[in-house]
């Protein structure tokens, strides 16, 4: 089994959840309510380099949003069937090299690829494609671009038409496994979700958008981790870690390289209830148990 390591499990403090979750969990645990299926998701650590070290790129959900509200997060979302199409030429490790990182079927494996590219286009503008294997778009800020996006959005144009239609390929050797992590079980929204991380190609800009998120920036990963310590921002555990293991790189360069080695094992959460009391735990904790046993 694939734990988190020590420091970023102690970095999450007690993990005390709210009363108001453990009915939640007693009802899943005696059979009164049925787990929430998980909905196979993507999403990107896209990073810049500054002369202060390391920035991730990040937005706050709005408050809206039925999924993570409030939350800081990754570029990100939801695979579906734009991203099980593509029918343009795919550059980098093929899908089945993909399945086997993510012990996962090779069209599954492709559409996460994908679902992560267009995700990262639709929530920073940031396009992690090109014309061919040498070159990646310079620059999508021009009023065409953003009305393509806004198309792919709203479900008017599929991915790979995007692609087509402007002459690009995927991309698939700009993005990085990362990590993988589920949804706790008692939660009744669930996503099952590969983390990439990327690099800012050169002369691309993030924007800012409205749709789902109502503020973006960029960010050290200890400025982050510093500002959810003093309240000032909600990150949920994943992205939390996920912060703080790339703060450890001094550059893109040496946190992309890193990536190569790491091994990518679904990551699951659970809770235990302690003297009437809900605590979170985290695969390598004494007391955890995985709950997909």
């Amino acid at each position: 089994m694939t734990v988190v390591p020590p420091e970023f499990r102690a970095l999450l403090g007690t993990r005390k959840l709210p009363l108001k979750r453990v009915a939640q969990v007693e009802d899943l645990w005696e059979g009164r309510t049925e787990m929430a299926p998980a909905r196979d998701a993507a999403t990107v650590l896209l990073l810049r380099d500054t002369a202060a070290g390391v920035e991730v790129y990040v937005l706050r959900r709005q408050a809206t949003m039925a999924f993570a509200s409030g939350q800081y997060v990754f570029p990100g979302g939801s695979v579906d069937e734009r991203d099980e199409s593509i029918d343009v030429e795919w550059i980098g490790p093929d899908p089945s090299h993909w399945g086997k990182l993510f012990a996962a079927p090779e069209p599954l494996a492709r559409a996460l690829v994908c679902a992560a590219i267009r995700e990262t286009f639709e929530e920073s503008g940031v396009l992690l494609a090109g014309p061919d294997a040498e070159t990646v778009v310079a620059d999508t800020s021009g009023p065409d671009w953003e009305a393509d996006r806004v198309a792919l959005i709203n479900r008017e144009l599929s991915f790979s038409d995007f692609l087509s239609r402007r002459g690009l390929v995927v991309r698939a050797d700009l993005v990085v496994p990362w990590a993988h992590w589920v949804t706790p079980v008692f939660e009744p929204r669930r996503f099952d979700t590969r983390f990439f991380v990327a690099a800012l190609p050169a002369g691309q800009v993030t924007r800012e958008f409205n749709e789902e998120a109502d503020q973006v920036e960029w960010v050290r990963p200890d400025a982050a981790i510093e500002r959810w310590k003093e309240g000032d921002m909600s990150i949920m555990p994943p992205t939390l870690i996920s912060l703080a293991e790339i703060g450890r790189y001094a550059t893109v360069a040496d946190a992309m390289a890193a990536a190569a080695d790491r091994e990518i094992a679904p990551l699951v959460p659970h809770a235990v209830i302690r003297d009437d009391e809900l605590f979170m735990v985290l695969p390598g904790d004494a007391d955890y148990v995985s709950p997909l046993d």
